[in-house]
């Protein structure tokens, strides 16, 4: 798999995840530096994260109205924690298998 179609999926996936986190959108930086878009794809997901914390926090005093708000941050955060934990899996096979190469 090309490395721009990595950039491509998370740009895909930044783009549809510009969430609101504090009143303050977190928008995706455009770039084409493979090392921008991972530290771009890991600030989402702290950014997700932060969401789901803070309406934990909100349903936990009963300041949350919606309830189902939370369980979808909850979900989305797990969701893009395995999701993250799958590429880095995925980075250190492949790290390991150049390392196995033959000169």
């Amino acid at each position: 798999m090309a490395i721009s179609a990595i950039s491509s999926v998370a740009a895909a996936i930044n783009t549809s995840a510009a969430q609101q986190v504090g009143g303050a959108s977190v928008a995706p930086k455009a770039s084409g530096d493979f090392g921008s878009v991972v530290v771009n794809a890991l600030e989402g997901l702290q950014a997700t994260q932060n969401q789901a914390d803070n309406l934990a926090v909100k349903a936990a005093s009963g300041d949350l109205n919606d309830v189902h708000d939370y369980m979808i941050a909850a979900a989305e955060a797990s969701l893009a924690t395995e999701y993250t934990v799958a590429v880095r899996n995925r980075a250190v096979e492949a790290f390991n298998e150049i390392m196995r190469m033959q000169v």
